[in-house]
């Protein structure tokens, strides 16, 4: 039995205008396709084309939340930090000035947990009420 090959290995060069371009590339990007070739293909061949329907405040929320994400990581590495300094600590003179950044930090962190739950708490409170 002989397998059909789908590789594609044919080019097709066409010219565009910076206007046809930039109509095609708007198109694609209110798609769902992955690739432009493929919105294009899809295109020629008249072959369906899922666009995407974008909700801006569920974008707005998840750009807030990628930036909270970012927040905890940035804050979950200095605490993993602080612990791996406090396992290399042999003298005592080390570990008193370990303990007050350490105090520091976890100042710093429990505000930042604080802030990042009013966050949450208003984004929730605004997707709750649209």
């Amino acid at each position: 039995m002989e397998e059909k090959n789908n590789s594609r290995n044919r080019w097709l060069h066409i010219r565009l205008t910076k206007e046809e371009f930039e109509q095609i590339d708007r198109n694609f990007k209110a798609s769902v396709c992955r690739k432009r070739s493929e919105f294009v293909r899809r295109n020629l061949l008249r072959k369906p084309i899922v666009m995407r329907y974008r909700n801006e405040s569920l974008d707005k929320l998840l750009q807030d939340l990628i930036q909270l994400r970012t927040q905890l990581n940035f804050m979950g590495n200095n605490f993993n930090q602080s612990v791996k300094k406090l396992h290399t600590l042999f003298e005592i003179a080390d570990f008193r000035i370990w303990i007050l950044a350490f105090d520091s930090d976890r100042n710093k962190f429990f505000s930042l947990v604080e802030e990042i739950k009013k966050s949450i708490e208003n984004l929730a409170q605004k997707w709750l009420q649209s």
